[in-house]
């Protein structure tokens, strides 16, 4: 695989602006290799016939929907974030609101399925956020203000049976690993 082809799935998953410092570092490369790979696949994507395109601030790089699909772009969005909550979303939801601040694999551990898109749709409606570590390499998730105000409820204690659940062995065990 060649290094703009890394590049391209790293930005892809990671959903957020990432540094070329960063990327260097998670692909054990050059940083002047990596911004030309990033300079490369900047120039791939922002033609007039991209549906993404890769944008930079500074230095921190980013795919993003095309600009010009912006009003597309927007109605799917609209899509997801509106509606009710499938029983996969309550599910997960009900798991971060009961044991977060929890990670992603620790999460899908309990679940038993991959969570990133459910993750993903969570953040998009404001129900859970994404937390970095400066401890862990991974991001912990949480719910947010705006679920406590969407459940009706001032802190997460006042959820049915929080203080025996929060503290359940299998969930402390979880969190120690």
């Amino acid at each position: 695989m060649s290094i703009q082809s890394k590049i391209e799935s790293i930005l892809f998953v990671a959903s957020k602006p990432l540094q070329a410092k960063k990327i260097a570092s998670i692909l054990k490369s050059k940083e002047v290799e990596v911004n030309d790979a990033l300079q490369a696949l900047q120039s791939k994507y922002n033609g007039e016939d991209s549906g993404v395109v890769l944008i930079k601030n500074n230095d921190e790089w980013q795919m993003a929907a095309n600009p010009d699909n912006r009003q597309e772009a927007e109605n799917f969005m609209k899509a997801e974030v509106s509606g009710e909550l499938t029983r996969p979303q309550l599910e997960t939801l009900t798991v971060v609101s009961y044991c977060g601040p929890i990670t992603k694999p620790e999460l899908e551990q309990i679940r038993g399925v991959n969570c990133s898109l459910i993750l993903r749709n969570l953040m998009l409606r404001g129900l859970v956020k994404e937390n970095e570590d400066v401890t862990n390499l991974l991001p912990t998730y949480e719910t947010t203000m705006e679920y406590l105000r969407h459940m009706g409820i001032n802190s997460l204690e006042e959820l049915p049976n929080y203080s025996e659940l929060h503290a359940h062995p299998y969930i402390t065990s979880i969190n120690q690993e």
